[in-house]
């Protein structure tokens, strides 16, 4: 088959490399793809949000099977467009990506079919949102933008003069564009995080093994929220009877929300979910494999993802057979010094070839070729990940392998894992 992925950061990196082992695969492409992805595929320079772009070249090279990878080109319509060409297609289409594109759909279908998530409240009014925040008088409080915000527009205030702020840097100043015009106020929630993607065909949900990721730009939980700096996999909290909850009073009412909204969900849907004291709660859903979550749960995939994608897109996921390894896998991000604020690109990379003989995995987040030499070109430049018996093993091992690359000003938390 002739495939092509859609995306060029880490995570399509992650899907390139896990297709690269299909024997099913005749010529991978990736659009625009980067510097690592290039080593599997041949990259082609056609922007991941430009719809009629990656049409007309899937259908001059006779591309059999698409891989959207992004949240953009899903809430866009790319799957959409893709189908209606005549091209198969894995990725919801753009009424599903709603569930991400929209945090106030999201909530709203929450509340409808009665799935656990925090208490809230949606405003299309900056001042009628701090009007609100100011008579709940309950901190810390979250404030979301309601669209695409690279994983960023979300801000937890811990007071009034913080809220108001949060309010107004997404409705007036428009920090994230028109994601920010309409926010969710939302309540706080406590205890521990946990990222679960799942493969759904619409009818059927695969959930893969559990990751917990660290948004935070700084050890301890501190600093800006970033794209994520790091991840594990397995959870050590998310347990087989935790997972049967979930899957109970989350995974499959979503789904069957979905299906009976008209809008049936067919890819990769992820969860984040708070395990709070009165059980599992939804924080938020992704519409397609998280990054950095990606390089931590494919690494552990053992069956054939171009067939799993295969069988979501033709609804015979209940008849697939997926399993993963029973092993950990730890992902420790390099990112530029500065992230996610301002920061340089353009340095040259040392040390990648050093990694991977030790054993390591690198995917390729934010990097570009010139000539020999691999140069930063992103904010998020490296994923580096160890797969061992078990996380403790896993995480002396990423950190072994994070000492060997080197670029100016490289940046990376040194507490991945150990929450």
């Amino acid at each position: 088959m002739r495939v092509l992925v859609v995306g060029g950061g880490g995570r399509e990196h992650a899907i390139v490399w896990a297709l690269a082992k299909s024997d099913r695969i005749e010529k991978l492409y990736c659009a625009p793809g980067n510097a690592g992805i290039a080593e599997l595929a041949q990259c082609v320079p056609v922007k991941a949000t430009d719809i009629e772009g990656m049409v007309s070249f899937a259908k001059e090279e006779r591309i059999d099977f698409v891989v959207v990878a992004p949240d953009d080109p899903l809430y866009l319509g790319m799957v959409d467009a893709l189908e209606a060409a005549g091209i198969r297609a894995f990725g919801p289409r753009k009424n599903a990506a709603e569930i991400e594109g929209s945090k106030v759909f999201a909530k709203n279908l929450m509340k409808k079919y009665g799935i656990p998530t925090a208490r809230y409240e949606t405003f299309d009014s900056a001042d009628a949102a701090i009007a609100y925040i100011r008579e709940q008088g309950s901190f810390p409080t979250v404030v979301k933008a309601d669209g695409l915000a690279l994983g960023k527009g979300v801000i937890i205030a811990q007071d009034m003069a913080e809220a108001e702020n949060a309010v107004n840097t997404i409705m007036r100043d428009r920090a994230f564009g028109d994601a920010g015009a309409r926010v969710v106020i939302e309540e706080f929630l406590t205890g521990p995080e946990v990222s679960v993607l799942s493969f759904c065909d619409g009818e059927t949900v695969v959930p893969m093994v559990s990751a917990q990721d660290h948004k935070r730009a700084l050890d301890g939980d501190k600093g800006k929220n970033t794209g994520g700096m790091g991840t594990f996999s397995p959870s050590r909290i998310y347990d087989e009877a935790l997972a049967a909850r979930c899957m109970e009073e989350i995974f499959l009412p979503t789904v069957k929300a979905m299906k009976a909204e008209g809008r049936p969900f067919k890819g990769v849907l992820y969860f984040g979910l708070m395990i709070t004291k009165d059980g599992p709660k939804v924080i938020e859903y992704n519409a397609r494999f998280g990054d950095p979550e990606t390089q931590v749960v494919l690494p552990r995939l053992t069956s054939d993802l171009l067939t799993i994608f295969e069988a979501v897109v033709d609804g015979k996921l209940a008849e697939t057979e997926i399993h993963f390894s029973d092993n950990a896998a730890v992902c420790v991000i390099l990112a530029s010094g500065g992230y996610p604020e301002k920061y340089q690109t353009g340095y040259p990379i040392e040390g990648i070839e050093k990694a991977r003989e030790a054993g390591a995995l690198v995917f390729h987040s934010g990097t570009k070729r010139e000539g020999e030499q691999i140069l930063t070109n992103g904010g998020r430049v490296l994923g580096v990940t160890a797969v061992e018996r078990d996380l403790d093993r896993a995480i002396e091992a990423a950190y072994r392998y994070v000492e060997q690359v080197r670029f100016k000003d490289a940046h990376f938390r040194r507490d991945i894992g150990v929450k």
